[in-house]
């Protein structure tokens, strides 16, 4: 098919009139003209419009030189047909993130105790001095607790209000902040579209319907439109239709270009025919109601009011809709409760999936779950015991009757004990955790953004410092993505450095500058650099600026002879596609002969090509015995310094021998004549060598998998050290990958994976589905003693399988395809492998992080809930008060979490082994020093607390008579108890053991703000906090001996140190993963749910980031429609791959065996899954269809 342009007179593109009747062509008319496909689509153009000039007059537009681009025009458009934007959903107000902080379990129970402890202050029951209601050992209520009895309760509310503003800042932060990127990235998204002529890149939101636009491989649609010039055009519709095939576009049998598709091959021009939600990506956000919300209104009644199977099947399918978005979303309004509440239990069974939960936050959500149990437990006890004293000392001691008169006091005593039971509870319960952890994980992504990792999913920060093995693409992330000829063999000569052009035949070298110019896409292009004394800018492809820049080292220019031979003017193009990794242009003479210029892998062309120049610029024939010592002394030499080897050719047709028939390339693309073969070098990145052997230092390891050839491949990766001399390690082809992995019936077998992917490094030439394969095998084997985690980089649309199975997924921020990105959880800003080495960094701080806060934190829980308990056990009255015990908690909650949760990472983190899935967040060496430091609290507090009179010659505080004021011996108490975690702060900061506790304190400001300020704000309380604290001022000794007291934990801490752990056998870790097997079945539905509240708190991060996976479930939902009418034009239904759930088939689903059971669950979701782009896979047993890996990799 040749160039099909028809010409026309240039369409009256200038503005008239100013009412929609202007166009010949309403908005619906196009709208139902784009639902057609193919065949019948063709007939519609021609019945109602004659041709695509016909649509093109009406729309007031010419196919050559485009729109006017005047204003007015522009804006006529824009009010006719709509703008190419489709409206974001209403970001969370400020209140509703406030509203949900206040969801999280523990800070509940607070706000209740609160509430109870507020109101019971205000009660004075009468009769409160009758005698005969007994006396109580110890003051219960004094006259101060009275009137300060309201303090208690608001404090409470107090610090249950700061944690819930802190939490809710960060969301809107994050949320802020994330919003502003996606603007940035839809603003840096440009389209090629010809206006008065000229060729212009223009934001995507200013295509207005008329535009004509140039598209190319590698494009993703904008809007519709309607082709009106290909060559070879082949479009990926995956993402809208499910269907893997690609899809041949031809004026003749399928012109309908839908928005949001992919062009895998060829380039051509079409015109815009409906933009932003009229376009067929709209109309599904508008179905979805990421347009408007009343349209989800009735998307959802429909749903309600389907059939029984339907809503089964919607339950399931918000099953998948909750996977990928693990809190409600910000759709599900108050009016879906009800059906949220029908739907929970099938949602719940599936909801035990891959990026469900962080590994962190399951360690921690069980962790607070015990430890909130054993502090009900305590507290439960306390209030119990305190009764039972009370009530036996009453009545039975003292022998007294219950009077009526009486009870409201005993009442008000019972009360007492249930505030110092709720003070236990609140000690007990670390509601610091999931501050702690929102605190770091948001420091972290904030200073991740500095390192040029722009993280898209939370947890994926903390799963980072996790990883065990990295697969990486090798082209742009290993290497420079510059790519430069640096040898070449010309003219019987192979030159090591590229030639001076006087020493080439002038006919030689104009036939390569001329094969060079014009046989390449001409959007491909060399700019000055931006900066002075910079780098030329590469624009387009980039193996193709290198020949470019070939033509420019031997000072010719491309430009004149692109300008003389336009597009218009080529007779037929064969696109690069990965089937024939060549690229060939067809030219007419002016005799009426041709001549095609080619370009290729030279291992391909060159079998095609029969003979060759030589030194003298005259062809010679080229038997194959010469290209195989071609091939020995020339290619292989180039590929194993890491080149890539282009072959460029080109072939006359005779006039005399007639036109030759265009389609059947074999024998056109045959009989060529070699001009020359070039090696092109992709320099490894300086820094990449460094940034792999820390990973291998740190455990990781680093697998490299590239659509290039194997010698290319495994030069580059003994370059990065990923294959080091000496080692027994694996490279291999995809094919060889696949035979030694697949059985007889090639279905991918588990065993056969766990013999090869250990030592495997470089996995080449290889399709998107050996990456998923690879990926997935890795993920699922349980060869070693934990679980792997894997992080995966990838740019191309078909590394979206591979990114989203991953744990991690890394796109690359400036050479990634939009499904890359949408598919990841972190995006390399700087496409560099470095970032990846700090995001581990980051990963394993953040665990780090709240590991310190754990051991902190834990010291002061056990301290105090201990000290509380037998206090009020054996003295009646807790030697802490409430307030104090708060001010406690908070201050060593909130502040600590800030203290520790923002220490900086340390290049140290890299020189220990990764934690894996199932190792306890409180290792026994941490449990040594929580126990240590806590028993040098406890005594230190029991001594003060029944010696301490005698000790500073004071009176005593206990049984202190009523309405006595506060006793300086029971601040002093309080005093030290602050004071020694304040030094046992510093202790923290260290939990593998080390003994410098001060290392690296100055790089950490805010942990030396907080530590002062913490200690100021204690001086305050004690001598100015008066009744409310029930403090009282203390002397200078006094304060100094606290102090001194305080300093004694560093010592201490010193002391345990020196304990060797490994002698301690009786010390239990705590905090481990919740493994498969700890799960009864039934558990998964009911019991999911003391869980799922404490993570509310710690998904909440998530949801602000799934914008981009909205994107996905867009095209999950709709597809049936589509493909029902795809399926018409096809040609027969044997052509299509199977495309089973993309979730439930044999080659993509994890199953351990009680998944087993469950699989009908995710099976009724088959259809809306198989819509994931590049979600096919293979009917029948033969291996998936694959991609072209990206143009570069697979030349």
């Amino acid at each position: 098919m040749a160039n099909n342009t028809a010409d026309h007179p240039p369409g009256n593109s200038t503005a008239e009139g100013g009412h929609d009747g202007d166009f010949g062509i309403s908005m619906t008319d196009l709208r139902s003209l784009m639902e057609l496909r193919s065949g019948e689509a063709v007939n519609k153009i021609r019945d109602s419009y004659g041709d695509v000039q016909g649509i093109c007059r009406r729309l007031k537009t010419s196919p050559i030189e485009g729109l006017s681009g005047n204003p007015v025009d522009l804006e006529k458009r824009h009010t006719a047909f709509g703008k190419n934007f489709i409206p974001p959903k209403k970001p969370k107000t400020f209140l509703q993130l406030v509203w949900e902080a206040l969801q999280d379990v523990t800070l509940i129970i607070l706000e209740i105790a609160a509430i109870i402890s507020l109101g019971l202050s205000f009660y004075h029951p009468p009769g409160g001095d009758s005698e005969a209601c007994g006396q109580v050992a110890g003051g219960v209520e004094d006259e101060g607790e009275a009137q300060a009895g309201w303090i208690e309760g608001a404090a409470i509310l107090f610090s249950v209000i700061i944690v819930v503003l802190v939490t809710a800042f960060n969301d809107w932060s994050k949320e802020k902040q994330f919003r502003g990127l996606q603007s940035r990235i839809e603003q840096e998204q440009k389209f090629t579209v010809i206006r008065k002529g000229q060729v212009i890149q223009i934001p995507v939101a200013e295509i207005v319907v008329g535009d004509i636009a140039q598209i190319k491989y590698g494009d993703l649609l904008p809007a519709d439109g309607i082709l009106i010039q290909g060559n070879d055009l082949k479009i990926d519709e995956s993402s809208l239709t499910g269907e893997s095939d690609q899809v041949r576009k031809s004026m003749e049998k399928d012109p309908m270009l839908l928005s949001g598709t992919h062009v895998m091959e060829g380039s051509g021009r079409m015109v815009v025919s409906a933009v932003g939600l009229n376009s067929q990506t709209g109309i599904i956000f508008t179905l979805l109601g990421a347009g408007e919300n009343d349209e989800e209104k009735k998307v959802k009644k429909s749903k309600k009011q389907g059939p029984p199977e339907n809503r089964n099947k919607a339950k399931t399918q918000d099953g998948i809709a909750l996977e990928i978005q693990p809190l409600k979303s910000e759709e599900a309004a108050e009016s879906e409760e009800k059906e949220e509440k029908e739907e929970a239990k099938p949602v719940k069974k599936v909801n035990v999936t891959k990026k469900e939960k962080s590994v962190l936050q399951g360690k921690l959500t069980r962790l607070a779950v015990q430890i909130g149990k054993a502090g009900l437990i305590m507290s439960a006890v306390t209030v119990i015991i305190l009764i039972l004293y009370f009530v036996i000392d009453t009545f039975a001691v003292q022998g007294r009757s219950w009077v009526a008169e009486c009870t409201p006091i005993y009442i008000q005593y019972f009360v007492k004990f249930f505030i110092i039971g709720v003070t236990v509870l609140v000690v007990a319960v670390p509601e610091g955790l999931p501050l702690a952890v929102t605190i770091s994980l948001a420091y972290s992504v904030k200073k991740m953004m500095k390192d040029n990792n722009l993280v898209r999913h939370l947890d994926a920060c903390e799963t980072m410092g996790n990883a065990t093995a990295i697969c990486s693409d090798k082209t742009g992330t290993l290497t420079m993505n510059r790519m430069t000829v640096v040898q070449a063999y010309i003219g019987d000569t192979h030159y090591k450095t590229v030639p001076e052009p006087d020493v080439i035949k002038p006919e030689t070298l104009e036939t390569l500058v001329n094969s060079i110019s014009i046989n390449s896409a001409y959007t491909t292009k060399i700019l000055p650099p931006e900066k002075e004394g910079g780098l030329p800018r590469h624009v387009g492809n980039k193996t193709e600026c290198a020949l470019l820049g070939l033509v420019l080292d031997l000072k010719r220019d491309y430009q004149p002879i692109r300008e003389e031979i336009p597009e218009e003017k080529m007779y037929k193009v064969y696109t690069f596609n990965s089937s024939r990794k060549s690229m060939s242009t067809v030219l007419k003479n002016a005799d009426g002969g041709f001549r095609m210029y080619s370009k290729g892998a030279s291992e391909i062309v060159l079998r095609k090509c029969s003979r060759i120049l030589d030194a003298q610029g005259q062809p010679r024939v080229f038997k194959p015995k010469d290209r195989d010592e071609m091939v020995r002394k020339v290619i292989e030499p180039m590929a194993c310094d890491g080149l890539r080897t282009i072959c460029v050719a080109y072939r006359d047709f005779p006039a005399e021998a007639g036109e030759p028939n265009w389609d059947n390339e074999n024998d056109i693309l045959n009989e060529l004549v070699c001009i020359a073969v070039v090696g092109i070098e992709d320099p490894v990145r300086p820094e990449v060598p460094e940034a792999i052997a820390k990973c291998q230092r740190a455990g990781i390891t680093v697998r490299m998998v590239t659509g290039d050839n194997i010698n290319t491949a495994r030069a580059i990766a003994t370059k990065c050290g990923i294959l080091l001399p000496g080692e027994d390690f694996l490279c291999l082809e995809g094919k060889e990958f696949n035979q030694q992995i697949r059985n007889d019936k090639g279905e991918v077998e588990q065993e056969r994976l766990d013999k090869v992917w250990p030592k495997l490094r470089v996995l080449a030439r290889s399709s998107p589905t050996d990456k998923h394969t690879l990926v997935k095998g890795i993920i699922d084997s349980t060869v070693g003693e934990t679980r792997q985690v894997v992080a995966v980089t990838g740019d191309g649309t078909n590394d979206g399988p591979a990114l989203k199975k991953a744990d991690v997924g890394f796109a690359m921020g400036i050479a990634g395809t939009d499904v890359a990105k949408e598919a990841s959880d972190i995006i390399l800003t700087d496409d560099n492998f470095t970032s990846i080495v700090k995001a581990v960094m980051w990963g394993r701080n953040v665990y780090d992080s709240i590991s310190k806060f754990l051991q902190f934190q834990l010291t002061v829980n056990v301290v105090a809930v201990i000290v509380a308990f037998t206090g009020a056990c054996i003295t009646q009255d807790s030697p802490l008060k409430a307030v104090q015990m708060l001010w406690v908690n908070l201050i060593m909650d909130t502040l600590a979490s800030l203290a520790l949760a923002t220490e900086p990472p340390t290049e140290s983190l890299l020189l220990r082994k990764p934690y894996g899935r199932d190792k306890p967040l409180i290792s026994r060496t941490m449990m040594k020093n929580i126990l240590g430091h806590a028993v040098y609290q406890l005594v230190i507090i029991f001594t003060l607390l029944f010696a301490g009179e005698n000790f500073f010659d004071i009176d005593s505080g206990r049984n202190a008579p009523l309405h006595s004021p506060p006793s300086e011996h029971y601040t002093i108490v309080f005093n030290v108890f602050v004071m020694m975690q304040l030094f046992n702060e510093i202790n923290a900061r260290k939990i593998h053991g080390e003994r410098n506790v001060f290392e690296g304190v100055y790089r950490n400001p805010i942990f030396c703000s907080v530590v002062l300020g913490t200690f100021a704000l204690q001086i305050i309380i004690v001598q100015f906090g008066g009744k409310p604290f029930s403090c009282t001022a203390l002397t200078i000794d006094q304060w100094l001996w606290c102090v001194f007291i305080g300093v004694g934990e560093l010592l201490w801490g010193q002391l345990i140190s020196a304990i060797p752990t490994h002698h301690l056998k009786f010390l239990k870790e705590a905090g481990h993963g919740i493994t498969k097997e700890e799960i009864p079945e039934e558990e998964l539905t009911e019991g999911a749910d003391e869980i799922d509240h404490a993570e509310m708190e710690l998904r909440r991060g998530q949801i602000l980031w799934f914008r981009g996976l909205n994107r996905i479930q867009t095209q999950i939902k709709v597809v049936n429609a589509f493909r029902s009418s795809l399926y018409a034009g096809l040609e027969s239904p044997e052509s299509r791959s199977s495309i089973h759930s993309f979730m439930a088939h044999p080659e993509f689903v994890p199953l351990s065996e009680e998944e087993e059971a469950r699989i009908p669950a995710i099976e009724e979701t088959g259809d809306e899954i198989e819509s994931l782009p590049g979600a096919s896979s293979g009917g029948g047993g033969e291996p998936p269809s694959t991609f072209p890996h990206s143009c570069q990799s697979s030349i």
